[in-house]
């Protein structure tokens, strides 16, 4: 009779330079992840989380101790690559990718639409007052997102917010002021294949059609319908852009279809960092029966 795996699957997320508690259980199917960020059970986990951008490039506030031979170290990162400087160090160091690349070994995107159960609420349309708003803390004019901004607003008003226009928002703000707007420029700071954030997800959960900047039409279709976005790519230029927006301001019925997923899909999102330990652990639990079975 085959060896059984234990049931419980523990996951360290490495601390690096920060000083946090955690350890806590979460089902993943019908069995438990583990997830801790205590050093003292190193030799005992099954796998080690590390993020990117936390990494020093002398590899300082790595661990120490040789890695055991069932344990897997999983490199965590969520941005693009213009964000991501190398550290040469670690390219033989980790066994497992977790980012929003779909051909990572655990794939995390920005968010995703799952199926609405009877207990959802129906969709009710916010109130509108603004035609289209943008809200940007990473300013450069070097961006594409800032061109092509530029270019838009000389044919339509856009309300946008930050630092750089002097309108911070906070969290509360945030989700009302999207939601007051018909459309969202969710313009990404660099353009790679499936990279589209949290700017995507968070317009469409609070009521706004995103006009999306990022990689093709095609790509941005394996995460949500095609009827549910404005891609900058589908005009020859900001101009006709704009009057598409205007259309459709003036048009109820044809802006509406853009909300038909809402009968059918929800925007499910998730707190940064803890779903990559969870679909990590869920990943090496399921390699772990595989390998014991």
């Amino acid at each position: 009779m085959p060896r059984q795996p234990f049931r419980m699957t523990i996951i360290l997320i490495w601390p690096l330079d920060h000083t946090f508690d955690i350890a806590f259980d979460v089902k993943v199917g019908t069995r438990v992840c583990h997830l801790t960020v205590d050093k003292n059970l190193y030799s005992k986990v099954h796998g080690v989380i590390f993020h990117h951008r936390d990494i020093h490039g002398d590899l300082k506030n790595m661990p120490r101790e040789q890695r055991p031979w069932f344990q897997k170290w999983v490199w965590w990162n969520a941005e693009s690559p213009a964000n991501t400087n190398r550290i040469p160090g670690v390219d033989h160091l980790l066994n497992l990718t977790a980012s929003y690349r779909l051909d990572s070994d655990i794939k995390v995107p920005y968010g995703s639409l799952v199926e609405v159960t009877s207990e959802d609420n129906i969709f009710e349309m916010p109130k509108k007052d603004k035609l289209v708003c943008w809200v940007v803390s990473n300013w450069n004019p070097n961006y594409k997102r800032v061109q092509v901004f530029n270019e838009l607003s000389r044919h339509v008003k856009v309300e946008a917010y930050g630092r750089h226009f002097s309108r911070y928002l906070e969290n509360e703000d945030y989700s009302k002021t999207l939601s007051s707007c018909k459309f969202y420029l969710a313009f990404e700071n660099s353009i790679y294949k499936d990279y589209a954030t949290e700017k995507l997800f968070n317009a469409m959960k609070l009521g706004a059609v995103p006009v999306v900047l990022g990689p093709s039409r095609d790509n941005y279709e394996q995460f949500i319908p095609r009827d549910s976005f404005i891609h900058v790519d589908d005009f020859s230029s900001t101009e006709e852009l704009a009057k598409k927006l205007l259309f459709l301001d003036q048009n109820e019925e044809e802006y509406m279809r853009y909300f038909t997923w809402r009968k059918n899909f929800k925007v499910q999102g998730w707190w940064f960092g803890l779903e990559h330990a969870c679909r990590s652990c869920d990943y090496i639990r399921r390699k772990r029966i595989q390998n014991f079975s």
